[in-house]
C-alpha cells in the first residue's frame, strides 16, 4: 500500500487550513500532501512517521513537514479514548503567489521552507513566542492570520535546538512504480519487525535479487535496510519504555532483537542513552 494523498481542504473566505483539533484519530494514516504541514503537540504523545525517521513526540513538541513528505502520528494507548490538543497549519507554499518568496527580503523565509523538506522538529519547545505566535495564526483572521505564519516560520528558521528529521538520502518523489515498491518493504517491516526479517524475504517482498534490493533501499533511503529495521525496533522499544508496562528485558524481545547486549548496544548508537537512561529522562 502506498501513502495516502490526502486533499486538504479549504473554505473560500480562506487561503490555508489552520484548525485545534481534539481527536486522535484525525489523519492516522501513512499519507502525504502537497501542502506543507505545521503541528504543535500541545497534549499529546505517540510515535511519528516522517519519510524514513520513526521517532517519539510528546507535549511541547513543534515539527514542521514539507510538501509531499509522507508521515503520520500515531497516538500513544493513553490518548486512544481521551481527547489531545494539537494545533494544526496546512498551507500551499504558493498561497501568497509564485513570486513571493523569490523577493530578497524573504530570503529567511524561503530557505526554512527548503529546509522543511527533511522535515523540521522542536523538541518540547519552551519558545513562548514560537507557541503564541502557532496559536495566533489559529485565532487571528484576515492579513493578521497570515503575518502570524510568517512569524512562526521565521521563528523556526531561528531556532537553534531545531533538527531535521528525515535523512539527507530520502527520496519522497519516487516514481509510482518506485513509490509502490517503497511502500511495501515500510507495511511489511512495520507489521512484522518483531519477527527476524531476512534480507532474502525482504528482498522477494520487494520483487527485487538480494543485491538489487540492497543497492536500491541505500539510493532511496540513504541508510541499509538493517538500520531502518533497528530505527523500527528502537522506536517501539522507546514507545513501551515511557508506557512502563513491560520491564526492560521484555521490551528486548518484544521489540525483535534476540539478545540484550545487541539491543543496548543499538538502542544506544541510535537514541544516545541507555534505555534506563531514556526511560528516567522521559519522566
Amino acid at each position: 500500500m502506498k501513502p495516502h494523498h490526502l486533499a486538504i481542504s479549504t473554505v473560500s473566505t480562506k487561503s490555508f487550513s489552520a484548525k485545534r483539533e481534539v481527536l486522535p484519530d484525525v489523519n492516522n494514516w501513512w499519507h502525504y500532501h502537497d501542502e506543507l504541514e505545521l503541528i504543535y503537540f500541545k497534549n499529546g504523545n505517540g510515535t511519528q512517521f516522517v519519510g524514513d525517521n520513526i521517532s517519539n513526540f510528546k507535549n511541547g513538541d513543534i515539527v514542521l513537514v514539507g510538501s509531499n513528505l509522507p508521515h503520520y502520528w500515531q497516538y500513544s494507548e493513553d490518548f486512544k479514548n481521551a481527547a489531545i490538543e494539537v494545533y494544526v497549519v496546512h498551507f500551499n507554499k504558493y498561497f501568497w503567489g509564485k513570486d513571493f518568496l523569490n523577493l530578497p527580503e524573504n530570503l529567511e523565509l524561503a530557505k526554512v521552507i527548503e529546509q522543511s523538506k527533511q522535515g523540521i522538529q522542536i523538541k518540547e519547545s519552551s519558545n513562548i513566542y514560537l507557541i503564541e505566535s502557532i496559536i495566533n495564526v489559529i485565532e487571528n483572521q484576515g492579513t493578521k492570520k497570515i503575518l502570524s505564519l510568517i512569524e512562526v516560520l521565521l521563528e523556526i528558521g531561528k531556532c537553534s535546538d531545531s533538527q531535521h528529521l528525515v535523512s539527507l538520502g530520502f527520496n519522497a518523489n519516487f516514481q509510482e512504480s518506485e513509490r509502490d515498491r517503497i511502500q511495501n518493504i515500510y507495511n511489511y517491516t512495520l507489521k512484522n519487525y518483531k519477527e527476524q526479517i531476512n534480507l532474502e524475504k525482504i528482498a522477494a517482498i520487494a520483487k527485487m535479487s538480494r543485491t538489487s534490493f540492497c543497492k536500491f533501499f541505500k539510493l532511496r533511503t540513504g541508510k541499509t535496510y538493517s538500520v531502518f529495521l533497528n530505527e523500527i525496533r528502537i522506536g517501539n522499544a522507546c514507545k513501551m519504555l515511557i508506557e512502563k508496562r513491560m520491564t526492560v528485558k521484555e521490551i528486548c524481545f518484544e521489540s525483535g532483537f534476540l539478545n540484550f547486549s545487541s539491543f543496548h548496544k543499538c538502542f544506544k548508537d541510535i537514541t544516545g542513552q541507555t534505555p534506563l537512561k531514556y526511560q528516567r529522562s522521559y519522566k
